[in-house]
């Protein structure tokens, strides 16, 4: 049986930091992500306004596919990252969309 590739957390942390691979794979993803009070795509648009808001743009490179895999459209995501212009402030706005352009340009 061949075991499973390597989760992103476990890729960058791997030994280093066991625990929060664990919380990140097992219960974050594993277990809030899961629960079926909210679709998937809405965890995705409120996490990509989480990460905007608070100026996290570094994770938002891996939230914005990964909201395009849980069925979020780029126009979807622009106009999201455009509302919150007004509402996160120009400058992280303007950072964000700079990293959806970039993602959206990647063919992966």
């Amino acid at each position: 049986m061949t075991e499973p590739a390597p989760s992103g957390a476990q890729r960058m942390f791997g030994d280093f930091a066991p625990g929060l691979v664990h919380l990140t794979d097992d219960v974050l993803f594993g277990e809030v992500w899961e629960r079926p009070e909210l679709a998937k795509r809405d965890r995705s648009l409120l996490t990509v306004a989480a990460l905007l808001t608070s100026g996290n743009t570094e994770q938002l490179t891996f939230h914005l596919q990964f909201a395009k895999d849980n069925g979020v459209t780029e126009a979807e995501l622009i106009e999201g990252i455009t509302h919150l212009a007004f509402y996160a402030g120009w400058p992280k706005a303007m950072s964000a969309m700079a990293v959806a352009k970039q993602v959206f340009a990647d063919p992966a």
